[in-house]
């Protein structure tokens, strides 16, 4: 079997065990890592106990896939470094609402096209959200394509990877916050929901849309009106749809 991959700069990776071991004692900030599928070794051990109980992403894979990354004695391990420091969802509500703050969060569950992704982030910066929060596994990857395709903006974006979307809703509903959940499955229109209160838009993947474990944990459902034939528009012109919708709100209680 063949895999095509594309290769990052070698400045976005860490090959081989011990420098990786190394990067996590460092308290790198690390997007995700490929282990050898079938690694049995001392060291190999060594580095997995580190990983327990972590919120690093892991990814077990045959020996080929590694290869395509780089030529280099990878010894079957190779992180891959986040561009970004990612922040606690906690620690930004909490401070938002000590600033005396009205919170606007972007959440996406399992959005995974980085365009859609950097579109998404540039649009919240360019509008004022708080910050992105996305699913620690399953989402897109934070590396340098992502940096380019938000022309910048997750550079100043505070973005929150959780371990748990679900506990998350829970927390940010339990918290005061509005869950927008944007689906097709209501007949509520966007326009038709306060969002001048705390709020947090849900957005899912053009796939799958909002996983329903985590749509039952919304507050509101509501939907962009459609005309046409098309199933659903591009998941970050709908995200650019909602959050200037609560702008639109928000600016006539200023």
């Amino acid at each position: 079997m063949r895999y095509e991959t594309r290769r990052p700069p070698e400045k976005e990776m860490i090959f081989g065990i011990r420098a990786v071991i190394e990067a996590i004692d460092a308290g790198k900030e690390i997007d995700k890592i490929l282990i050898r599928r079938d690694m049995s070794s001392a060291i190999g051990r060594e580095l997995l106990q580190r990983l327990e109980g972590t919120a690093t992403p892991i990814q077990k894979v045959p020996i080929e896939k590694l290869n395509q990354y780089t030529d280099k004695n990878h010894q079957g391990v190779i992180a891959f470094l986040s561009p970004i420091a990612f922040h606690r969802v906690e620690d930004i509500v909490q401070n938002l609402f000590e600033e005396g703050k009205t919170p606007l969060l972007m959440v996406l569950d399992a959005v995974t096209d980085v365009r859609n992704f950097g579109a998404i982030a540039r649009t919240c910066v360019c509008a004022g959200v708080h910050a992105l929060i996305i699913n620690n596994r399953g989402s897109v990857a934070i590396n340098g394509d992502a940096i380019k395709t938000s022309a910048g903006a997750l550079h100043t974006l505070p973005v929150c990877k959780v371990e748990n979307l679900q506990n998350t809703l829970d927390y940010l509903r339990d918290s005061g916050l509005r869950i927008v959940a944007a689906t097709e499955h209501t007949d509520t229109c966007y326009t038709s929901v306060d969002m001048t209160v705390p709020t947090a838009i849900v957005m899912g993947s053009e796939e799958k849309g909002i996983y329903e474990e985590n749509l039952k944990r919304c507050t509101d459902k509501v939907r962009i009106p459609m005309t046409a034939t098309i199933e659903s528009l591009n998941v970050s012109v709908a995200a650019g749809i909602l959050i200037y919708e609560a702008i639109r709100q928000r600016a006539k209680e200023i």
